[in-house]
C-alpha cells in the first residue's frame, strides 16, 4: 500500500481571486510594490493570486476601461472566488468605482480590499456584507 502524504504536506490551493491595480504617476517600482502587496494579501489568506489586471490611471476613469473589462471576464469564471485591491481608490474614480463595485457584486464574487475605506474600518464589522474588507 502507498504511502500519501499528510494533508499538511499536499500542495493545496486556496479560492481563485485576480488582482487589479490602477498606476498613476508612481513608477516602476511603485507598481512592483502594489503587485507585491497583492501577492502577499493572497499568501496570507491563502488565496491562489491567478492574475493581475493593470490599468493606466487615465484609463480607469472610463467604465470600460480595457484592463477592467478582463478583470470582469474573469471574474465570471465558475472557479473564480473575488477580485483584490489595494484600496477602493484602484476602482476609479467615486462615480466609476460605486458602479465597478455593482458590476463586481452582479457576479456574486468577493472584492477584498487591502486597504479599507476609513468610514468603513470604524463602523462596519468583521464579515458584514459581501465586501471583504482587509480579510477573506
Amino acid at each position: 500500500m502507498a504511502s500519501e502524504p499528510l494533508t499538511e504536506h499536499r500542495s493545496v490551493h486556496g479560492p481563485n481571486v485576480y488582482g487589479y491595480l490602477r498606476h498613476g504617476r508612481g513608477g516602476p517600482a511603485r507598481r512592483q510594490a502594489l503587485a507585491e502587496s497583492l501577492a502577499l494579501y493572497c499568501i496570507q489568506h491563502e488565496l491562489t493570486l491567478c492574475g493581475v489586471f493593470t490599468e493606466a490611471d487615465i484609463l480607469a476613469r472610463d467604465i470600460r476601461a480595457p484592463a477592467f473589462m478582463g478583470a470582469l471576464d474573469v471574474l465570471a469564471l465558475p472557479d473564480t472566488y473575488g477580485l483584490v485591491i489595494p484600496a477602493r481608490s484602484h476602482l476609479g474614480p467615486k462615480h466609476v468605482a460605486v458602479e465597478r463595485e455593482r458590476q463586481i457584486a452582479d457576479l456574486d464574487v468577493r472584492l477584498m480590499m487591502i486597504r479599507p475605506p476609513q468610514s468603513r474600518r470604524a463602523h462596519t464589522p468583521a464579515g458584514a456584507g459581501r465586501s471583504a474588507e482587509g480579510g477573506a
